[in-house]
């Protein structure tokens, strides 16, 4: 049997694409009967529903060809035994798909459930079960837009079989035409659509039954690998009383052109927050006035004097065009680097920037890019559309393009390095949507970077953390980025303890 389940943010979890799922499910048919499966997830689906709304008595469950609409007809069978009024429609009805799921729809009307050809006009749940993984490749129809403009119109709670009608399970593309749900239940695999891009926003609570067979498909040699990793928590650690600022490394931020020295401020107050053992600033405004470093631990210095070879230095926080002067030296120098915000303008308007940071990726230098989406569409010479059209595939051509590890900001954080499967991460919401919480991830990640991690670890564990505290602020409170910047964080893993990944 299967296990329903919640998803907690803080388990690291394998997410598979359409087609793994796809060969999932051939390899379940193969050791199970379809009629058993299909029972099953009907099983859970019923009893999550009655688990969202006990006492709604109307239940509206919308069908479509496939699995996912015998899915939705054997939920409604079932909950109709259980003494709920229950309507089904059903997109495939007349097809030939339809014709064969004929049968099953039968089953669920001789139990009392009742057919409509169109919606009912009054419901008190809606059970999603058109599409699923065929959102993948089935385009919205005037029937299938008439029944989502219908869910949303009436503003009831809704549960989505698989995944939510309209969202593409690879890439978390929605379009105009998606179901917003509250709950998903997603069968056999999670997929990861589901947690990046507009996955989070129509997803809701998101539930896992493998069916008691994915698990075992999974361990064999042959099973398909997992497209991408929801990130885990970090390992808590306890810093050893032997220690010293020495021993948690240096963090440098070069940045802060004239009118945006807070940026460089910020990031420079997160690494000091994040662990770091001492932080240096090199402002590029040389005249910016001392008393906005708020912080007496930062230590100014002029970019000349610093000992980059030994540092994480983190650039382009409010560095303006001034910061392209900085960056061949930083790029070849410097023993970990972070490019943010204007670095990586920079690097979009000169080519011979992108191929140094490449050679330094060659050299094996850590390295960090934190791009939003248009930062990045510049550096890949798109647009920003299409880069939310397959944030992964986005993220993963960049990594490969300059050959080090990637952060793509937003809905859903990406983190990839070169030839390793990604990770999306699951913490975060709208209140990181202000000025300046990019220029804050950037230092957190420079204070991981510092303590000896790889860029890999140093960017989850950083953008676990960034996202978590969002996730923890208080409700009715604005969160800015400087307090975001200053909030006390979890210490990171000192040198030497086992790494998360």
């Amino acid at each position: 049997m299967g296990h329903l389940r919640p998803i907690a943010h803080d388990t690291c979890l394998p997410l598979h694409d359409a087609a793994a799922t796809r060969r999932i499910e051939t390899e379940a048919l193969a050791e199970r009967p379809e009629d058993e499966l299909i029972q099953q997830a009907g099983l859970s689906v019923a009893k999550l529903a009655m688990a969202i709304a006990p006492h709604g008595s109307r239940i509206w469950v919308a069908c479509g060809p496939g699995n996912n609409g015998a899915d939705g007809l054997e939920a409604a069978r079932q909950l109709q035994s259980w003494g709920k009024t229950v309507f089904v429609t059903n997109l495939a009805w007349g097809t030939s798909d339809g014709n064969v799921k004929r049968h099953r729809l039968q089953r669920a009307v001789d139990a009392g459930v009742a057919w409509l050809s169109t919606p009912p006009d009054e419901f008190d749940l809606c059970i999603d079960a058109m599409l699923g993984l065929g959102s993948q490749t089935r385009p919205a129809d005037a029937r299938l837009r008439e029944w989502i403009g219908g869910i949303r119109a009436h503003r009831k709670p809704v549960l989505s079989i698989d995944l939510p009608t309209g969202l593409n399970p690879d890439t978390g593309w929605t379009g105009e035409d998606v179901v917003a749900a509250d709950h998903t239940l997603s069968l056999l695999t999670l997929k990861p659509g589901m947690f990046t891009g507009g996955g989070r926003d129509v997803c809701g609570c998101v539930w896992l039954d493998d069916l008691g067979v994915a698990p075992t498909l999974l361990a064999t040699p042959n099973a398909p690998p997992p497209t991408a990793w929801l990130s885990g928590a970090p390992d808590p650690a306890v810093r050893p009383h032997a220690s010293h600022k020495g021993s948690y490394g240096d963090v440098c931020v070069v940045g802060g052109a004239q009118g945006m020295t807070g940026a460089a401020l910020m990031a420079a107050s997160a690494a000091l927050h994040a662990g770091a053992g001492r932080v240096f600033v090199s402002l590029l405004n040389h005249g910016a006035p001392l008393a906005h470093l708020g912080l007496l631990e930062l230590m100014l210095r002029p970019f000349e004097s610093l000992a980059i070879k030994d540092m994480a230095v983190v650039c382009g926080c409010g560095g303006g065009t001034q910061i392209a002067a900085c960056l061949p030296e930083l790029f070849t120098a410097a023993r970990a680097l972070v490019v943010d915000a204007d670095g990586l303008n920079a690097m979009a308007a000169d080519p011979k920037l992108g191929l140094l940071l490449r050679q330094r990726g060659d050299r094996g230098g850590p390295t960090v890019m934190t791009p939003h989406p248009l930062e990045a569409a510049r550096l890949l010479g798109t647009s920003v559309d299409s880069i939310q059209r397959d944030r992964l595939h986005a993220a993963k051509e960049l990594s490969q393009n300059f050959n080090c590890t990637v952060v793509l900001k937003g809905s859903g954080t990406v983190i990839i390095s070169p030839s390793e499967v990604p990770l999306i991460n699951p913490t975060g919401n709208g209140r990181l949507a202000c000025p300046g919480t990019g220029d804050v991830l950037a230092g957190m990640i420079g204070a991981g970077l510092a303590l000896g991690h790889s860029a890999a670890r140093a960017s989850a564990e950083a953008v676990f953390r960034h996202g978590q505290i969002a996730d923890q602020w208080p409700r009715g409170w604005a969160l800015t980025a400087s307090r975001l910047s200053e909030t006390g964080l979890a210490e990171l893993s000192t040198p030497g303890s086992p790494a998360a990944l």
